[in-house]
């Protein structure tokens, strides 16, 4: 089973409006209490509260004068608050996120219909008081819908991201059962992900390089107006307010162009490669640094990985992450000579042993997908003198390859 999550702009009327509002006040308030009651529940008893437990919570809720208008709210959509607060726990027990937050009212809001969302035309019908919503389906919801989750962002546009479940995909690319790789045909990309370049490409017989746009810093004189402006107005005011989703407006376009870059490029890669191998980049880490931080966050590399790994997964390639600690700058490409120190502000060497000029960027690129390779052949798969090619010998620290996971399907133009 496959599946992939599709991201439509939905037109609420006004009256569905004031019904989104509600639900989404139900939601965010169940949240809140549903997470105050397990840290309660944990400075008393050393254990937290399961789903169950927490949905074992509603009924009392529902009948108490104080909080009867939670049955105003479609129960499913409570007991998936109940479902989305267990995991956030769970996840922070495995190391996989953050310990859980407590909800604002002035962020993005969200609701999620678990069952029974249906398309109608070019409507999602959603059960409950909601009915039948107006949509812009830019792409065929051709699968099994699963979940539907509805949110309003701060510039105040409504979406609904519609997960569809896809039958095994029996045909690929590459054939049924064959690795993407030990096709004739098979190309494998290595890329090396940088901020005065944004991609650096080499597919085995070329260097290439993409251009870093910096979409924030096309846009930074437009907020820092609309923000002074906003910075003027009385805190909790309507003008404050009516300010305040202008400045949302431009941060949510410059994420649609960075999105529409991403996708284009990400496509272009895909169309072109069988098999695109990548560093595993500890970004969390990298913006910790002040001076590169704005940059990092604005370039979305993470963002673009996932991308690539979606799209791969949907057209039978794959994608391979080496390790972040792989020395891909240092190693010499020729002779796998590795030198002991490469500051950032080096960008070309010529290696002691052997005296080749390197670029940078190119020479990563160049090992990055000599290290995919190496690892695709110690897979035991015997993919690696596929082209042709030399396995260079191991360096560094170990790499591992990570197998892609549902990805979601933002808006973006028809050739993304």
């Amino acid at each position: 089973m496959r599946r992939q999550a599709v991201k439509v702009r939905i037109y609420p009327t006004d009256e569905q409006v004031k019904i989104l509002a509600e639900h989404f006040g139900c939601a965010r308030w169940w949240w809140n209490h549903g997470l105050n009651k397990c840290i309660e529940t944990y400075k008393a008893t050393g254990k937290s509260l399961s789903q169950s437990g927490l949905n074992s919570l509603l009924p009392a809720l529902k009948k108490d004068k104080e909080t009867e208008w939670l049955g105003e709210c479609y129960s499913q959509i409570l007991q998936s608050v109940s479902l989305n607060l267990s995991r956030a726990y769970q996840n922070f027990f495995d190391g996989k996120a953050k310990y859980p937050r407590f909800k604002s009212k002035h962020h993005r809001q969200s609701i999620q219909y678990p069952q029974k969302v249906k398309q109608v035309d070019e409507c999602l019908k959603f059960p409950g008081k909601l009915s039948i919503v107006k949509a812009k389906i830019h792409r065929p919801l051709d699968g099994t819908i699963k979940t539907v989750t509805v949110s309003k962002c701060p510039s105040g546009k409504y979406y609904a991201s519609v997960l569809m479940e896809y039958e095994s995909e029996v045909a690929s690319l590459t054939g049924e059962g064959e690795h993407p790789i030990s096709n004739a045909n098979g190309k494998v990309i290595g890329i090396d992900l940088g901020i005065k370049d944004f991609a650096i490409t080499y597919d085995g017989k070329k260097v290439s390089k993409y251009p870093n746009p910096k979409h924030l810093a096309k846009y930074e004189k437009k907020l820092a107006k609309k923000q002074s402006i906003a910075a003027r107005k009385v805190k909790g005011s309507n003008r404050r307010k009516k300010i305040n989703k202008i400045v949302a407006r431009v941060y949510e376009q410059v994420s649609n162009v960075r999105q529409d870059y991403l996708h284009k490029l990400s496509r272009k890669i895909v169309d072109n490669n069988q098999v695109v191998v990548v560093e595993n980049l500890n970004v969390l880490g990298m913006v910790r640094n002040h001076k590169l931080a704005k940059a990092i966050s604005d370039i979305g590399w993470g963002t673009f990985v996932n991308f690539l790994g979606y799209k791969l997964e949907r057209d039978g390639g794959k994608l391979v992450e080496i390790n972040r600690w792989f020395p891909s700058s240092k190693l010499c490409s020729n002779c796998h000579y590795q030198i002991s120190e490469l500051p950032l502000d080096v960008r070309t060497w010529i290696c002691p042993s052997c005296g080749t000029h390197h670029d940078r960027d190119g020479n990563a690129a160049i090992n990055i997908r000599a290290e995919g390779i190496r690892m695709l052949s110690s897979s035991g798969t015997g993919e690696a003198n596929a082209n042709g090619e030399e396995v260079r010998p191991i360096r560094g620290r170990k790499s591992k390859m990570r197998h892609s996971s549902v990805k979601l399907e933002a808006p973006a133009s028809s050739n993304a």
